[in-house]
């Protein structure tokens, strides 16, 4: 199982998107290994054009595996967010919990976002 970032749905929910990206991102639906949480739905769901992308979403919602964010990834996200202030690397709140879900739930990501690859290297 793997946690999608917000930057490979976006590549894989568009025409033009990235055929690389989207191609592991569909792959992963496929195998039923696809995984997001709240914050990446939240995203995706804001960022909507249209009765089409709105339909292909409320598929999504149906076959995508959704982590929980509860209390323990909420401190991970803490912790995340005190190890990157100590290197002096500033991220994005949402990619702090994102990041944080993967970790908690000992997932791998798929993911198109140089801050995500910051912190996978503060994981333990």
């Amino acid at each position: 199982m793997k946690l999608i970032d917000t930057s490979s749905w976006i590549d894989a929910m568009r025409r033009d998107g990235d055929p690389e990206i989207k191609a592991r991102v569909q792959a992963l639906v496929r195998a039923g290994t696809a995984a997001w949480c709240d914050m990446v739905r939240l995203e995706l769901w804001n960022g909507l054009r249209g009765a089409a992308e709105r339909k292909q979403m409320e598929e999504l919602e149906v076959d995508v595996i959704n982590l929980p964010t509860g209390e323990a990834v909420w401190a991970r996200a803490r912790l995340l967010t005190q190890r990157a202030r100590a290197k002096g690397v500033t991220v994005p709140a949402t990619d702090l919990l994102i990041a944080a879900c993967a970790w908690e739930h000992g997932v791998e990501m798929e993911h198109d976002d140089a801050h995500l690859s910051a912190l996978a290297t503060l994981f333990d």
